[in-house]
């Protein structure tokens, strides 16, 4: 994705801030918008929740642990994060998907999960 170019968000509308405290996203700009070098898709702006990030962390995947030379400050139900698409269909197969802002969700999600699923997992 250009940075010239102007993302949309899993409705159509222009891509909306994700959080800014904690700064998300693959760029650490505030946005789940990504390019070819973000292997993980980090596209889906989700709040967490305790079942999420347990269901992470026992994944493989420790999103509580700060990680400051990756500029990760470590996550807590509340936050708002930019999360791998994959990740977020893995735990809303497992029953423990985080609600999620589609204003905020990248339009690229809908290649790997269905609108329907995200309006039924929305935060407003």
């Amino acid at each position: 994705m250009s940075s010239t170019s102007s993302p949309k968000n899993v409705l159509g509308t222009p891509l909306q801030a994700c959080c800014l405290a904690p700064r998300t996203g693959y760029f650490r700009d505030g946005f789940c918008r990504t390019d070819e070098t973000d292997q993980g898709l980090h596209i889906i702006c989700a709040e967490m929740t305790d079942a999420f990030l347990a269901f992470s962390y026992n994944q493989g995947n420790d999103l509580i642990t700060p990680r400051p030379e990756w500029s990760f400050p470590g996550l807590k139900p509340g936050d708002k994060w930019c999360l791998c698409v994959k990740r977020w269909h893995e735990a809303f197969l497992a029953g423990v998907a985080p609600g999620v802002y589609l204003e905020s969700c990248l339009d690229k999600a809908l290649d790997y999960v269905r609108l329907e699923d995200l309006k039924a997992y929305a935060v407003q």
